[in-house]
């Protein structure tokens, strides 16, 4: 990987992505390019120098010489910031993508702020698990997921000895879409072209998989020589039957504890977004095969952490981890989200 001179000739770089290659490959004359993608990576729009005392003509100047990253095709270090186009000419405010700490909390303790766990093996989860005689025995739950058995289903056997207790479906992970910006009221109805109602995922397959908050794992679409696999998740998509979907409008879901919609101040309480809300994006990850039974990832990509978890029961353990990412895009507007990941496993 280089960068390409761009202070001179204008550079077009273009490379076919690992399924155009492999439709390439196929020889059978089937290959046509469909898509294509622009990325403003490289771009720090604050060169531009409006005020540049030779002119227009130069405001832009620092910014279309700055050099660009040679095209290539790893699907998880590229493109994260993609063009695109949107036909109003009257629009304010873009529509992001928010981590939605009030329903689906990062860990905020022993040391993990701002990520989430996810645990590999049942003796992991049981460490983590509140006790039905004490919701608040396990202030380090926030955050973690529970790899093994994410379908929130009652147990046996929790950090206290009890014989019965429910992870509650509370520990997920949730994405808010819409306007976060309080210049428009949360009363207006996102525009349907601002809307995302399908959400791309990409995250290691070796590692993990998707699910959603029942436990029920989501088809992969698709898993390239990286082993990154690709998840086309649409609005109101179900798994598992009941409401158990990933992906759901806001608005809909008042009153549900999702996005409580409060009369007196015309206010959703339950989401990260100031202005208009879309949709959100509800997900959890359970952890390969392979990190539950062997520790050859965890001595190949992982470390050890030496007392790094303050249990429940005020214990400290060390644990061997692997860090990762799971990388969440709207196929609408292109806007994507990165969420650390940390597989832990109990030593």
């Amino acid at each position: 990987m280089s960068f390409l001179d761009n202070s001179g000739d204008i550079i077009l770089d273009a490379v076919l992505t690992d399924t155009g290659r492999f439709r390439l490959a196929k020889g059978n004359g089937s290959f046509k390019i469909a898509k294509f993608a622009f990325g403003d990576e490289e771009i720090n729009y604050n060169l531009y120098e409006k005020n540049h005392t030779s002119g227009s003509a130069y405001y832009d100047l620092k910014i279309l010489q700055t050099p660009i990253l040679e095209a290539f095709t790893n699907n998880t270090s590229t493109m994260h910031s993609k063009l695109v186009s949107i036909p109003k000419t009257n629009l304010l405010f873009m529509p992001v993508m928010k981590l939605n700490t009030d329903r689906g909390p990062t860990c905020q303790s022993n040391g993990f702020k701002d990520l989430f766990l996810v645990c590999t093996t049942v003796a992991t989860e049981n460490l983590f698990r509140t006790t039905a005689s004490d919701a608040t025995a396990a202030p380090a739950a926030n955050g973690i997921l529970m790899g093994v058995r994410p379908g929130g289903t009652t147990v046996n056997g929790g950090n206290d000895g009890s014989t019965g207790e429910s992870d509650s479906s509370s520990r997920f992970i949730q994405l808010d879409q819409g306007l976060d910006t309080d210049k428009i009221s949360q009363v207006f109805t996102l525009d349907p072209d601002l809307k995302e109602n399908q959400y791309i995922i990409r995250m290691d397959n070796r590692l993990g998989r998707l699910v959603n908050d029942s436990g029920s794992p989501a088809p992969v679409n698709f898993i390239d020589d990286d082993n990154i696999a690709t998840y086309y998740i649409s609005k109101a998509t179900s798994a598992g039957g009941g409401n158990h979907f990933y992906v759901g409008d806001i608005a809909a879901a008042a009153g549900s504890g999702w996005a409580n919609w409060s009369d007196t101040s015309n206010t959703y309480t339950n989401t990260p977004l100031a202005g208009p809300v879309g949709t959100f994006l509800r997900m959890k990850i359970a952890c390969s095969v392979s990190l539950n039974t062997s520790d050859f990832l965890f001595d190949t990509l992982g470390a050890t952490a030496g007392t790094a978890l303050t249990l429940a029961s005020g214990e400290s353990s060390s644990v061997r981890y692997i860090d990762s990412m799971v990388k969440v895009i709207g196929a609408t507007t292109g806007y994507s989200v990165d969420i650390p990941i940390r597989y832990i496993k109990l030593v």
